[in-house]
């Protein structure tokens, strides 16, 4: 038999496929209703007037304006307004 396994080396070097979380559009630039704002795993950042989050923590706009970062009660809050 001529098959030789694979070293140890190669055991386990598999990296997983990085899921592109974070920011998506930043403070001061403009959303629009559907946009995603941010994905996240839990809830860093909450969602503030014109802003719902979808059941993966994702956050995104409900209407047109302009994208808030602020901080609330110790939270970080997204909101989009006018």
């Amino acid at each position: 038999m001529a098959h030789t396994k694979t070293g140890a080396a190669h055991r386990g070097n598999r990296d997983s496929v990085s899921k592109r979380l974070g920011v998506k559009i930043y403070g001061g630039q403009k959303a629009f209703p559907g946009n995603i704002l941010i994905r996240q795993r839990g809830t860093q950042h909450h969602p503030g007037p014109g802003v719902k989050m979808g059941k993966d923590f994702t956050v995104y706009a409900i209407k047109e304006g302009i994208v808030r970062f602020n901080q609330k009660w110790g939270r970080k809050v997204v909101s989009v307004g006018g």
